[in-house]
């Protein structure tokens, strides 16, 4: 009973982190085009602009494509070919997961030591308009390596275990208005 309770205490954490990600990514964005708009505007209107809004909204974009991308890969929202592992057997499609995962996990470790080796260079270094240490800015690195990889050592724990099924070993999310499509074209062909 212990053990269904903690487990989700944790779904909600995680899908509560994920939420806020998500928050996050919406706020970025609409910085990005207030502070973007905005200097248009001033530098139209007015022949002045807004100093801040060029290094800020550049900023908003570094955040956002960082969440971005652990917010699509906890949705399985990443660009992928399914064209061969579709057609594999049970263990070629486990080959590919082990072998796409790892280098995943291999990456997010060269991206996470990447991230350390630049922090204390990150930490002295300051942005020249807004004067922001870009450690502020770069240290999302930290949490988006570790958020991925722990993605990553989930997947190859299910696969080890046997707990990942075959329809989870293609890793591709097909467009819902693909699959309308696809539909669409099955209904006139059986129309006719």
């Amino acid at each position: 009973m212990k053990t269904s309770i903690d487990r989700s205490w944790i779904d909600r954490s995680i899908h509560s982190f994920f939420k806020l990600q998500e928050h996050l990514v919406v706020l970025c964005l609409f910085a990005m085009v207030v502070m973007v708009f905005g200097n248009v505007v001033m530098r139209y209107a007015f022949n002045s602009g807004i100093l801040i809004s060029e290094e800020m909204s550049r900023y908003c974009f570094i955040w956002l494509t960082y969440i971005g991308a652990m917010v699509a890969m906890r949705e399985g929202g990443h660009l992928g070919v399914d064209t061969m592992v579709k057609h594999l057997p049970l263990g070629g499609k486990k080959f590919c997961v082990l072998l796409s995962e790892g280098l995943m996990l291999f990456c997010n470790g060269l991206f996470l030591l990447g991230t350390y080796k630049m922090h204390e260079l990150q930490v002295t270094n300051v942005s020249p308009v807004v004067g922001l240490s870009m450690i502020w800015v770069y240290g999302i690195g930290y949490i988006v390596a570790v958020v991925m990889g722990a993605f990553n050592v989930v997947k190859l724990y299910k696969l080890f275990t046997g707990q990942l099924s075959e329809a989870e070993m293609v890793q591709v999310v097909e467009d819902e208005s693909l699959k309308n499509l696809k539909l669409d074209a099955t209904d006139s062909v059986a129309k006719k």
